[in-house]
């Protein structure tokens, strides 16, 4: 062989060998930058830097035994695409993600295309997935497990559920979550955080959900808390609660663009498949603020069984106010309501329902006259109040000048933190620093 050849061989054979930092699952090469992609094996154990420049494409697993830990300050980026090209990250059951950010150096899951700074257009979505963690957790479905919607049939790792309401999918904390939502087909799109029979254990606090095209925070039964989570831009429910969740929420702040979005908040209960938990989550201290005339859905609407418990809040510029289903079921919205496990009262409403206290409590489905005004004529005597809160969601300002006053519910779990205002903001705004909404401050 002569001299030329050799060194054809030997270049040929580097090309061949992985990079010093990779392992058999890890980073693919590809011309643009290193990819991930998930063949099976998932991430594996493994911490990722800030620093590093992370591109995922298709759906990427963190397996059962597996724990990914990311460093603050870390942005990982996701390939556009729709279909059975999607990107996401899904932690599964078994699986834990530690992502622990600070407010100075946020985590970002985002787009390829997105620099952090003006490379997208503010209201740009469904550019990648989302960020979906699957539990072990109790749900309402029979058998008490269900696939994940938003993942293409026939994945083994896209169960969830179970009889472990302890259970730990690990932390998510100082995370930024930004323009996903992409199509998978059928209109089956991908929230921007799902949380599905996620337990108690997990850690959720401070985490945004910026400009998703489906909905922006999902729950799927489970126990978990969530604190300090802010929702912006997204094209059908800000919140949406289905099977069952019994865990508790604070500091939620929630708002729409102009003629994008559906409900501020959705609580479903029981499973359209016979599903038969019916706990009562507890959201204290949120602030909802609408699309006005320029959107439809409600503030808040209970269906499918639901019960629940919504106070010290705050809900402003909406069309319709706070629905409960009616139906001929003895376990229906309404009747949640008249057995106490339902209680919509002490906040604060503004430019709802025209500012009129017996059209912000509507009913829906099958019901009579007395039946909607004993549910309309509650509003007071909840201690809802009607009045300007003074706060600017035009201009991405969400903190009053003053604490929105008014009587309290106390909080039933030592989980809340004590409280002397209605709404998500009093002495501070917790959105500042680390979320893409404190960037956008007029």
């Amino acid at each position: 062989m002569r001299f030329h050849q050799y060194i054809l061989l030997i270049f040929a054979l580097l090309l061949l060998l992985p990079g010093s930092s990779c392992r058999k699952s890890d980073y693919f090469a590809d011309e643009e930058r290193p990819v991930f992609r998930d063949m099976g094996e998932g991430t594996g154990t493994v911490t990722w830097k800030k620093g590093n420049d992370y591109l995922l494409e298709g759906l990427v697993f963190v397996n059962d035994g597996q724990v990914l830990t990311i460093e603050p300050g870390t942005v990982i980026r996701f390939r556009e695409g729709q279909g059975e090209n999607a990107s996401a990250l899904i932690v599964a059951r078994g699986g834990r993600i530690i992502a622990r950010g600070t407010p100075d150096q946020p985590i970002v899951f985002t787009a390829e295309k997105d620099d952090l700074e003006e490379a997208l257009p503010t209201g740009s979505k469904g550019l990648w997935g989302g960020l979906i963690l699957l539990g072990n957790a109790p749900v309402s479905t029979p058998g008490n497990e269900s696939y994940i919607e938003g993942i293409p049939p026939a994945e083994p790792r896209a169960y969830f559920g179970g009889s472990n309401p302890e259970s730990n999918s690990g932390v998510l904390s100082y995370v930024s979550i930004r323009h996903g939502g992409t199509n998978i087909g059928d209109g089956n799109e991908i929230n921007g955080l799902t949380l599905a029979g996620v337990g108690k254990a997990t850690e959720i606090d401070y985490v945004e959900v910026f400009s998703n095209a489906d909905d922006g925070v999902e729950i799927f039964g489970g126990n978990v808390n969530l604190r300090h989570v802010a929702v912006w831009g997204c094209g059908d429910d800000a919140f949406d609660i289905d099977m069952g969740w019994s865990g508790f929420g604070q500091f939620w702040l929630a708002v729409q663009e102009d003629f994008t979005g559906s409900n501020l908040l959705e609580i479903s209960g029981g499973s359209s498949t016979g599903g038969s938990l019916f706990p009562h989550p507890w959201i204290l201290n949120a602030t909802f603020a609408g699309n006005g005339t320029k959107g439809a859905g409600f503030c808040a609407e209970f269906n499918h069984n639901a019960g629940g418990h919504i106070t010290n809040s705050l809900f402003v510029n909406k069309l319709n106010g706070i629905s409960l289903e009616a139906t001929n079921l003895s376990n229906d919205a309404y009747s949640q309501w008249t057995s106490g496990n339902l209680t919509v009262s002490n906040n604060h409403f503004f430019d709802v329902a025209e500012n009129i206290p017996s059209a912000v409590f509507l009913l829906s489905g099958f019901f009579t006259p007395t039946e909607q005004l004993q549910w309309s004529n509650s509003f007071t005597p909840s201690g809802n109040l009607i009045n300007d809160p003074l706060i600017d969601p035009e201009n991405f300002r969400f903190k009053p000048a003053e604490k929105i006053r008014g009587p309290l519910t106390s909080p039933p779990s030592p989980w809340f933190q004590i409280t002397d205002f209605r709404g998500a903001f009093g002495e501070s705004d917790w959105l500042n620093g680390w979320t893409k909404l404190s960037q956008l401050v007029k």
